[in-house]
Formats: C-alpha cells, sequence, structure tokens
C-alpha cells in the first residue's frame, strides 16, 4: 500500500501539483506574516537596545495610563536631574524630552511618514542610538539636526535651512548636523528632529519638566548598586529601573501594539487555507471516484478498509507536509517583498537580518498539512467503503444524487449554529466577540457548502439557460454536466463563494459605513468648513488663535482627541470647547448642562451613562498619561453623537491632562454677512503656514471621509483576492479532472461530429456556470453578514447593487479564464484511445 501510495503521487504529478498549489499560497501568506512581524518585533528590540546602550539607569515617573501606542507616563520636573547627579557613584546624568515636530519639505509640503512619528527630541550624548553622521550637535534655539534618511530624501546639508511644525507657532531652524540611529538612517521610519536640551523643552511644550533622566554610573559601580544609590534619593512617585529592563519593557509593549497587526493578517491567511481545504476536499472526493476500480481490486487481493483509509491519508499528508514546506519557503519573499513595501512607503525599519523562528516554521508546517489531512477525511472514508465487487463495473462517471438526508441535517444544524454565533457576537457584544463572530462565519460557510448542492441543479438550469440559448449544443452539454453532478458543482463553488461572500462583505460594510457617516455629518455637524490633519498626527492650536484674528471667521471650535483609563479600560476622550460647540455641531444635551463643562468635569453619551447606571454629579476615576487619575464629576449626558464619542471634556481640562496635545480637528462658521466662498479663501490662506492641514467644507469633507473608506476597502479586497485565487485554481483542477474522468465519453462525442471547438465551448460554459453559481451564493452570503454587521453596528444599510453585479460578471469571465487549460486538453483528447478505454 506504501509503494501504491508513492507510485501514485509521482504518476499523476500535474494534479498533485494543482492541489498543493492552495496550501502554498495559504502557508506562504501565514510564514510571511510570522517572518515580516518577527522581523519588525527584533528590528524595535534591537533599535531599543540601541537607544539605551551606555545608560545604566532610567529614572522616571512610577504612574502609568494604558493607551493606544501602548503606555504614558506622566513627566518628571526637570529639578530632579539635579538629584540624580548628586548621588555617589552617578557619572552622569541627562535629561529625556520628546514630543511632535514635523519637517517640511522645501517645496513647503509637511514630511509625512506614513504612520511612523513625526519627533523631536532632546540630544543626549549618551543613550537614545542618535549619533552624528556629519556636521555637529544643535547648540542653541536656532539649531536643529535631522535624521539622516530625511536629509537624503529630500535633499538637505549641513547649514540648510528648514521649517519645523511644533505644536506652538512653526519656526525656521538651521540644520547643525545630520544624524542615524545606531546603524540605520532614522528611527524605523519616523523622523526626527533634535534640539539641545532647553531647546526642546520649550518647543516640545515641556518648560521646567523631563520625560526621564537617563543615568551613567562611574567605575567599578553595578547597575544594581546604582539603581538601590538612585532610588534612595528620589522623592515618592518615582522609580529607577536597569536601562535593560526598560528597554525590554518598551519592546514588549511595541509587541503588544504590533498584535493587531499581526492578526489581521493571519486571519486572511487562515481564510485563504480554508477556501483551500474546499478544493482539497473536492479533488480527493473525484480521484476516489476515479479510483474506484482500483480500489476495488486492492480490496480484492486483501487490502482492508483500514488500510484504504490510510493510503488516501497518507497521499494527502504527503501532499500538505510537501506543499507546506514550499509555502514557507515562499513565505521569505512574501515577508520580504512587503518589507520593501514598507520601506517604498517611508518606513524604513533599522538593518537587522530577516528573522525565521522555528515557530514560524512549525506552526505553517502543521497547520498546512493539518488542513490537507481534515479535508481529505471525508473522501477517505469513503474510499474504505468501496466494495470489491466495484472491479468488475464499468467506470461510469454518471448523474449523482444532490444530498442525503443526514448531510441536509447537518447542514442545518451548522446553519443555526453559526447564525446563533454570529447574532450573538455582534449584538451580545461578549469579550471575545471577534472569536464568536469568525466561528460564526465559518459555520455557516460550512453549512451553505453543505446544503447548496440541494440549490445546484435548479440554479444551474437557470444560470445556463442563456448560453443553452446562445451556444446551443455546447451550452445544454456544459448546463447538463453542471446539473448532473450537484455536489461536484456545489463544492467546486464553494471555494469562489468564501472569497467573494467576504469580498461581498467587506463591500457592503464600507458602503454602509460611507452611508452611515454621510447621515451622521448631516444631523450633526453645522460648521461651514473643516480643518483636519493631513497626517495621523495632529496640528499646532495656533492655527484655531490665527483663525479667530480673521475678519471674515465668526466662530472657530477647536476639537482634541485623547487617551484616558476609566473603568479598567482604555477609552477615547474628546476635548471640545463648551462655548462654541454648539454653534458647529448639534448636541442634544439629554441631563446636565454642556455650559457646565467650563468649570471642568465630564460629559457622557447616554448608552454609556445607562450602561454604568451614571447620573449627573456622579464622578468617574479617569486616568491620564501625563497627569494622572482624577476624580471628575459628571456634569451632563447627552444623546449618542458620532462627533463627540462616549466622553467629552473641556479645551481646559484637556489641556490641563494633556498639556502637549495637539488640535485633532477645527470646525469654523463664516461671520454673518460674509459668504461662504470669502470664509473659505481667508482661511485657506491662513492654513498655507501649516502645511499639515486640510481645508475642506461640508462636501469636500464627506468625500474627504469617503475616499479614506474606499482606500481600507481596496486594501481589504485586495488581500481576500488571494482567496479568489485559490478558488480560481480549484475551478482548474476540478475541470481538468472532470476532462480526465469523462474522456471516453468526450471521445465519443467526438466521434459523432462534436469540433475541438465545440468540446472547448462546452468545458467553457461549465466552468462558467459553476464560477456564476458560485458568486451567486457568495453575494447571498455576503448580504447576510453584511446586514447583520450593519443591523448590530451602524445606523445606516446601502447594499452597492451595482458593484456586487461586476463581481458576479468578473466570476463568470474568471470562469472563462479558469476553463482555459481543461478545454484546451478535452478538446486534444485520442478519439480512437478513449473509445477503447476499459
Amino acid at each position: 500500500m506504501w509503494r501504491a501510495t508513492l507510485r501514485g503521487l509521482l504518476v499523476h504529478r500535474l494534479r498533485v501539483a494543482l492541489t498543493a498549489l492552495a496550501i502554498v499560497l495559504g502557508t506562504a501568506f501565514m510564514s510571511g506574516t510570522y517572518v515580516l512581524t518577527d522581523t519588525i518585533d527584533h528590528a524595535f528590540a534591537v533599535a531599543l537596545q540601541t537607544a539605551y546602550s551606555g545608560v545604566d539607569v532610567v529614572v522616571r515617573s512610577g504612574s502609568t495610563v494604558p493607551s493606544q501606542q501602548g503606555s504614558e507616563r506622566p513627566t518628571v520636573p526637570a529639578s530632579l536631574l539635579a538629584v540624580v547627579r548628586g548621588v555617589p557613584g552617578v557619572r552622569t546624568a541627562v535629561g529625556a524630552v520628546s514630543g511632535y515636530a514635523q519637517l517640511v519639505a522645501r517645496d513647503g509640503s509637511a514630511i509625512s511618514t506614513g504612520g511612523a512619528p513625526t519627533l523631536g527630541v532632546a540630544w543626549e550624548p549618551i543613550g537614545t542610538g542618535v549619533r552624528i553622521g556629519a556636521g555637529r550637535p544643535p547648540r542653541g534655539p536656532g539649531q536643529v539636526a535631522i535624521d539622516a534618511a530625511t536629509a537624503r530624501r529630500y535633499g538637505f546639508r549641513v547649514g540648510d535651512r528648514i521649517r519645523i511644525l511644533l505644536q506652538g507657532p512653526a519656526r525656521t531652524f538651521e540644520i547643525s548636523g545630520i544624524v542615524r540611529f545606531g546603524t540605520a538612517d532614522n528611527l524605523a521610519g519616523a523622523t526626527l528632529a533634535v534640539f539641545d536640551l532647553p531647546t526642546a523643552q520649550q518647543l516640545l511644550g515641556k518648560p521646567g519638566r523631563l520625560d526621564a533622566i537617563d543615568v551613567v554610573g562611574q567605575p567599578g559601580v553595578s547597575v544594581g548598586t546604582l539603581r538601590e544609590r538612585v532610588q534612595g534619593a528620589l522623592p515618592p512617585g518615582y522609580q529607577a529601573l536597569p536601562a535593560a529592563t526598560v528597554a525590554q519593557e518598551n519592546a514588549r509593549q511595541f509587541q503588544q501594539a504590533l498584535g493587531f497587526f499581526k492578526t489581521a493578517l493571519l486571519v486572511f491567511a487562515l481564510v485563504a487555507l480554508f477556501v483551500g481545504a474546499f478544493i482539497i476536499f473536492n479533488t480527493f472526493a473525484i480521484i476516489v471516484a476515479q479510483r474506484t476500480r482500483e480500489l476495488a481490486l486492492l480490496r480484492a487481493i486483501g487490502a482492508t478498509g483500514r488500510q484504504v483509509t490510510a493510503s488516501v491519508l497518507t497521499e494527502a499528508g504527503l501532499t500538505g507536509l510537501a506543499a507546506s514546506a514550499v509555502g514557507v519557503v515562499a513565505g521569505l519573499g512574501v515577508a520580504v517583498g512587503l518589507q520593501g513595501l514598507l520601506k517604498a512607503f517611508g518606513i524604513d525599519l533599522p538593518a537587522t537580518g530577516t528573522q525565521v523562528l522555528p515557530r514560524t516554521i512549525v506552526v505553517s508546517l502543521v497547520t498546512g498539512t493539518l488542513v490537507t489531512l481534515v479535508a481529505a477525511i471525508g473522501p477517505a472514508r469513503h474510499a474504505a467503503r468501496v466494495a470489491p465487487v466495484e472491479a468488475l463495473r464499468e467506470a461510469d462517471p454518471g448523474a449523482e444524487t444532490p444530498g442525503g438526508r443526514r448531510r441536509t441535517l447537518l447542514g442545518a444544524a451548522l446553519a443555526a449554529s453559526g447564525l446563533a454565533a454570529l447574532f450573538g457576537g455582534l449584538l451580545g457584544r461578549p469579550a471575545n466577540a471577534a472569536a464568536i463572530v469568525g466561528a460564526g462565519a465559518a459555520l455557516v460557510f460550512l453549512a451553505v457548502a453543505m446544503l447548496s448542492p440541494l440549490v445546484a441543479r435548479p440554479l444551474a438550469l437557470g444560470i445556463g439557460a442563456p448560453l443553452a440559448g446562445i451556444t446551443r449544443v455546447t451550452g445544454r452539454l456544459g448546463r447538463g454536466n453542471a446539473m448532473r453532478s450537484p455536489r461536484r458543482t456545489a463544492a467546486t463553488a464553494a471555494a469562489l463563494m468564501i472569497g467573494l461572500g467576504l469580498v461581498s462583505f467587506v463591500s457592503i460594510v464600507a458602503a454602509s459605513v460611507k452611508a452611515s457617516v454621510n447621515a451622521t455629518l448631516e444631523r450633526t455637524l453645522r460648521a461651514d468648513l473643516i480643518l483636519t490633519s493631513s497626517s495621523f498626527a495632529g496640528f499646532s492650536p495656533q492655527l484655531a488663535a490665527d483663525l479667530r484674528r480673521l475678519p471674515q471667521v465668526g466662530v472657530v471650535s477647536e476639537v482634541r482627541f485623547g487617551q484616558a483609563r476609566v473603568g479598567g479600560g482604555t477609552v477615547q476622550v474628546v476635548g471640545i470647547d463648551p462655548a462654541t460647540i454648539e454653534r458647529v455641531v448639534a448636541v442634544d444635551v439629554a441631563a446636565g448642562s454642556l455650559r457646565s463643562l467650563a468649570a471642568g468635569g465630564i460629559m457622557v453619551d447616554q448608552t454609556t451613562a445607562d450602561r454604568h447606571r451614571w447620573k449627573v454629579g456622579a464622578t468617574i476615576a479617569t486616568g491620564f498619561g501625563a497627569t494622572g487619575t482624577r476624580s471628575l464629576p459628571i456634569v451632563g449626558i447627552y444623546r449618542p453623537n458620532a462627533l463627540l464619542g462616549r466622553y467629552a471634556v473641556s479645551l481646559s481640562t484637556f489641556a490641563a491632562n494633556a498639556p502637549d496635545a495637539l488640535d485633532s480637528a477645527v470646525l469654523v462658521d463664516a461671520r454673518p454677512g460674509v459668504s461662504p466662498a470669502a470664509a473659505h479663501a481667508a482661511v485657506v490662506r491662513a492654513a498655507r503656514a501649516y502645511p499639515n492641514v486640510t481645508v475642506n467644507d461640508q462636501a469636500s469633507y464627506r468625500r474627504q471621509q469617503a475616499a479614506q473608506i474606499d482606500r481600507l476597502l481596496a486594501l481589504i479586497t485586495a488581500l481576500l483576492m488571494l482567496s479568489v485565487a485559490i478558488a480560481f485554481l480549484g475551478i482548474v483542477n476540478t475541470l481538468g479532472l472532470s476532462v480526465l474522468e469523462r474522456s471516453r465519453e468526450i471521445g465519443l462525442l467526438r466521434a459523432v461530429g462534436m469540433t475541438r471547438r465545440q468540446v472547448r465551448g462546452m468545458v467553457r460554459a461549465e466552468s462558467i456556470i459553476v464560477a456564476v453559481f458560485g458568486a451567486l451564493l457568495g453575494v447571498a452570503v455576503g448580504v447576510l453578514f453584511g446586514w447583520a454587521m450593519v443591523r448590530a453596528m451602524l445606523t445606516e444599510l446601502a447594499i452597492p447593487v451595482g458593484q456586487l453585479a461586476l463581481y458576479v460578471v468578473l466570476a463568470a469571465a474568471l470562469g472563462i479564464v479558469a476553463a482555459v487549460w481543461p478545454a484546451r486538453r478535452a478538446a486534444r483528447v485520442d478519439i480512437l484511445r478513449a473509445v477503447t478505454t476499459e
């Protein structure tokens, strides 16, 4: 049996290669995701080790508040620096300061990083990893050093002048030096503006304050001893830690922040493997059907059912293992390609080698092989039930029944379980909602795949009707082939159903998000103009001050977004001006007063207040990164408002607890009697001094929001296209095996006068029917998922009918392409050999 299995693999190399390719693509995505994220992890670990090289102890605040960036800590007073320097055993101690500083290119445009920070830092002769590559360190308020990557890309040299956007007014500096971060030209894509310490404190909004103090001990003083001495000299609320511990802590925080990115990519990889499993199941089911006589002969000469099962599973296991191994190697190319793409977008990772951890190899090999084995269990069990008497029968690729009662009941049970999990995860909002929703979606897909043979014949009849009318004989024969094998048609279409189902779901959610955003803006936004940052960072509050001096402007209302800890979790808090916000945003106050925010306190939306049973007058313990925990009284409750979010405080409260915060948006109304066009022109002129700001009226702002959603949709769709590509391979594979199975039938058709062109048309018609069948199922499931998601999380349901129809048309075109090789193979069938096959 072992030799027979190996011989079967070697004889049917093409069949094995097509089957394995689905697993190769899925495991390559998985392997590439691990390699990429592990490489980034290692790169930042090395960068952080470099940052603290030469530093023994770090002094910082002892309190922390989690945020989306990891954690935030209050600053320490600069007077603490003298205390630390006076500790016995301290050779030197320097203050560390960082904040927002965005460089401006020679053409006046703000230099964007594609998501990496735009950092301003204080020059330190120790630690930070910043090294002078050319020129000298900055001295005085008029000098700055910038990173080598930015200098090279934008043509800056030592002695040039450069403009920098800051928390206050923008300023122009002389470039005193070009810096590198360790061996890299910048810090993982972040731009660097390096000032001397007094200048950094002033420009970055931290006068008299430091983020931390880096300490170097005298020769002969151990790190442990130095830490204890420094800690003993510190007042309560501050801590001294070994620099290595701080570096490791920062690396762990970065890995946690990267976790979402890794999980998202792994989800796409698992979707690809899930689609591949359908192809493997279908392929092995066809192979077992074609080898009925061979398996029966093996049973007749003594092979047991267990041996036959083991033979099929061994073939599947070897195929999966080999494909997974190729996928691991291909994953290296995927990771390198993604890393190059990141570099093209300005995210320049430090120079470290590609990381291939044993976990990457083991997980990819085990997952790919296991998926293949699980998919082959059904066909293997069917092979074991082949009776020896089957060896005496003529091979018959005839019609099959759509499905038995057991299959129908199991499919219905899976559908009920999947829908319950799907709606439970969406509407119940449990802690592990994402996992429950994902499991529910997988069960629904399995259920639809199991139940789809019941509708395969009528749908194939309807889909094939236009083909039968146009191409007559070939269309009718292709439709007949699809209807004759409903299980095979459904199984082949199932892979495409999953891919297009998810694509349709994403399209519906994206269209609904845009519709919901538009409806929200129409209901709540009253401002004539909306100013937002063109990058991920905010912009200087100085712009709002400049706008208030314009005679064409009547109302200027700033909005800031920040993070705080409430009720054990990290939430977004919005800073608003209670005196002006109601003139530019419709706020429906259910209890309390919006104006009361001016005296301090916090407002919450009604949904949040009801969930926590909060009333006006209650206090909320709110943790801020810069100042720690504050007890804020609830001064008002407003009905849900997408622009204000769940928690709102006044700008003065926001500034007191986040002094270095930037404006996230500025809402502007024209002065009475001034036309919107005149106000718009005046605001645009004033905003030219802030090249990182975009000025929009309401219509262009809606278009901007829609464009952002479309970019995200394009990215997700591109990642899901891998599963569609695998489904394409499945159609090719199934048709190729089907042609082999029907060789005698095709030979007879050729013998009675069918031309090669007609044979190709017949195969092409069958492929189109299968592809459109899968697309229709996918769109139907996608609409169901989309409706459920919108029902649970959004306000407006929008179904892009034209886009979904286009997917069906593209699926038909995909069917035509997928039929090219099987159709050519069918047309080349030798007539005499086919009709004499026993």
